[in-house]
């Protein structure tokens, strides 16, 4: 919990100094500061939410948290829709208490960051087996057969585990960290891709770049302000079915599903737009249904992508590198924005409203990607997932085959399953699969 409380502190003191910002050089020097805690969270609360639940819930969960993230925006635009009133909107509190309204969550979470529990499987790597077992005990509300069955898993793979070093992120990226035969450089890939794919669905365009198209539309900026908190209010929406369906579907069921509906919702988009273009006289009546659009892109997309690209790299990685394993998927985060909000701009000013057919063409085209070279997670243990990575081949099928041959933990590792415990000492079973002793 340490990383935590020390990223909260990072996010507090740099939306202060937003808040109170003189320069531009000072703005730029609080924004470092703030990007440093808020990458840390983002890098860290996925990682902790997938290591405290079950297989059959853990997307669902971090669905749950991508609830309360698009809250915290929509309660922002909110606040800054009302703030518009305010000698219409240029008043300097406005943009001053939207950025120390940053600070509020970062001090929740820090008076209740001791309140959180460590994670079973960074306890167990560390050799406190007792506190791992009694940690999953807690967050399970039980010890049957079931969480036996886990507790074996994480002894049995923390026996293995080796700390990382910072040097092995660019040895993964070119193909040469990790035990052989774990093919981390491939993970790693496959998290920055998902992200950057991610970003390339249009998502950006609808909420970095959403204001220019509502007053392209003909909105004024009262109704722009609306408008922008109601696109934010409606990913609630979105999560809310995500959290609902992303483990009852599968992770792949959930990114080519929602491609292809993000590709359709852009083709609409781009087809309203278009037709606004040919017929100058129709556009104002054009307009609600081209801000239909951008509501339902919301909907689809954080019912899908907005939640499983930042699963996915929670699940796929080793226990002793799952965090700076998600490190990856927050540089692809990292990359495929900034990317698409720097190009946004040219794009739209090239290609206008035909920028809605490249989103669409795109987000069609991430349905086969996705297919061949994305593996199902859902419902696996962490520790088993990594027999979907023993194959040297990339493809899905082989990487299930892969799976369907090595995903027994326990029986790969020589191990009994976990109910023989009826049988045998837990202590000394335990014992047993930690350090390797016969008894």
């Amino acid at each position: 919990m340490g990383d935590l409380f020390f990223a909260s502190i990072f996010a507090l003191i740099g939306g202060a100094l937003q808040a109170a910002t003189q320069s531009s050089d000072f703005l730029l020097v609080a924004r470092v500061i703030t990007g440093v805690g808020t990458g840390a969270l983002t890098g860290i609360t996925p990682v902790l939410v997938s290591e405290t639940s079950t297989a059959a819930h853990r997307g669902g969960y971090l669905g749950y948290v991508f609830i309360a993230n698009y809250l915290g925006i929509a309660v922002a635009y909110w606040i800054s829709f009302g703030l518009a009133f305010v000698d219409n909107g240029y008043s300097e509190v406005r943009w001053r208490f939207l950025l120390a309204f940053q600070c509020f969550p970062a001090l929740l979470l820090l008076g209740g960051v001791k309140l959180l529990p460590d994670s079973p499987r960074y306890l167990a790597s560390a050799g406190r087996l007792d506190d791992a077992r009694e940690v999953l005990e807690h967050v399970r509300g039980h010890y049957g057969p079931e969480v036996k069955q886990e507790f074996l898993e994480i002894a049995a793979v923390a026996k293995d585990s080796q700390k990382s070093s910072p040097l092995q992120f660019a040895k993964i990226l070119a193909g040469r960290g990790g035990k052989p035969g774990h093919h981390l450089g491939r993970r790693a890939w496959l998290c920055m891709w998902l992200q950057i794919m991610a970003s390339w669905t249009g998502i950006t365009a609808v909420t970095t770049y959403s204001p220019v198209l509502l007053s392209a539309a003909g909105y004024s900026d009262l109704t722009q302000n609306g408008l922008a908190g109601g696109l934010s209010t409606v990913g609630i929406v979105g999560t809310i079915i995500s959290a609902q369906i992303v483990d009852r579907l599968g992770r792949r069921a959930c990114l080519m599903g929602g491609a292809f509906g993000l590709f359709a919702v852009n083709l609409v988009a781009a087809s309203v737009y278009e037709a606004a273009r040919a017929h100058p006289d129709r556009a104002s009546s054009l307009a609600p249904a081209a801000v239909a659009m951008l509501f339902l892109f919301n909907i689809c997309y954080a019912a899908t992508w907005g939640t499983v690209a930042f699963l996915v790299p929670t699940e796929i990685w080793p226990s002793d590198m799952r965090a700076q394993g998600n490190g990856f998927g927050i540089t692809g985060w990292a990359i495929g924005v900034g990317w698409t909000v720097l190009v946004n701009p040219i794009m739209f000013d090239k290609l206008e409203n035909r920028t809605y057919f490249l989103f669409a063409a795109l987000n069609l085209l991430w349905i086969p990607i996705v297919y061949l070279f994305y593996p199902e997670t859902a419902d696996r243990s962490l520790e088993s997932i990594d027999a979907l990575f023993s194959t040297n081949r990339p493809f899905n099928w082989d990487m299930e085959r892969a799976y369907c041959e090595r995903g027994g933990v326990l029986c790969e590792r020589g191990q009994s399953d976990a109910s023989v415990l009826d049988d045998a000492s837990e202590g000394d079973k335990v014992k047993e699969l930690v350090h390797g002793e016969h008894v």
